[in-house]
């Protein structure tokens, strides 16, 4: 049998079994904090074993795009802290991310072609026009689902290293606010906790994070456009 009919079958079943047996009940916040306390103490028993389990599982679920990687960043300040976890999550979710892409490059291009066609000459012109620039600015403001970037990058002519460091370096700013929510998130022993300073300082971190992104990127496309037309005068001026 065909090799990537093989792993096109492999994918499939992987995320139809994580449907069917309702594997993601297991990933949510209430769970993460029920069972913080026993996967502290599993993880200072067992460091090394633990932290591959869960840089794997992030791979793997970055790859299948399966809706846990929110929970599992978080998870990563909890249980890692969050040097450790910045780590973990950047190099996990961009490793996932990649292979996500790939899969789509190599086995299901036509699918997600027929689903998101109607968005790639906009992507293929932001590729052609900026290159990494534009990947790394897909990544930093998150107006688009993880799942549906890697899908319709991967539809374009970028490289695959390209894509990678892009993607690395968009997504870590965004990756330390998730895992540094996640710290404050592991300090919660009762309701009244919710409303600490740092938990606040946290959530609000989350939410004007994106905003605070897309105008940094913004007004750097200002600058950019107002430096090209004196560019274009000085070289009109030497003719």
């Amino acid at each position: 049998m065909n090799a990537k009919i093989i792993i096109a079958v492999v994918v499939v079943a992987l995320i139809g079994a994580f449907f069917a047996f309702d594997l993601q009940q297991y990933f949510s916040l209430q769970t993460l904090k029920e069972q913080k306390d026993s996967l502290n103490e599993l993880y200072n028993n067992n460091p090394v074993p633990i932290a591959a389990g869960y840089f794997l599982t992030y791979v793997v679920f970055t790859a299948l795009a399966l809706p846990a990687a929110a929970i599992l960043t978080l998870a990563a300040g909890a249980i890692f802290g969050f040097w450790w976890g910045v780590v973990l999550v950047s190099f996990a979710s961009t490793i996932g991310a990649t292979c996500a892409f790939l899969l789509t490059r190599y086995l299901f291009h036509d699918t997600v072609e027929s689903k998101f066609g109607d968005r790639l000459s906009a992507v293929n012109k932001g590729i052609e026009a900026e290159g990494a620039f534009y990947v790394f600015g897909l990544r930093l403001v998150p107006l688009f689902p993880f799942f549906v970037v890697n899908s319709v990058l991967a539809l374009t002519k970028i490289k695959t290293v390209t894509f990678y460091w892009a993607s690395q370096l968009g997504m870590l700013a965004g990756t330390a606010v998730f895992v540094n929510a996640g710290t404050q998130l592991a300090d919660i022993e009762s309701t009244s906790d919710i409303l600490s300073p740092k938990l606040i300082l946290s959530f609000v971190l989350l939410g004007v994070f994106p905003i605070l992104a897309k105008w940094a990127l913004s007004m750097l496309r200002k600058k950019t456009d107002l430096d090209e037309p004196k560019t274009n005068q000085q070289g009109v001026g030497h003719e």
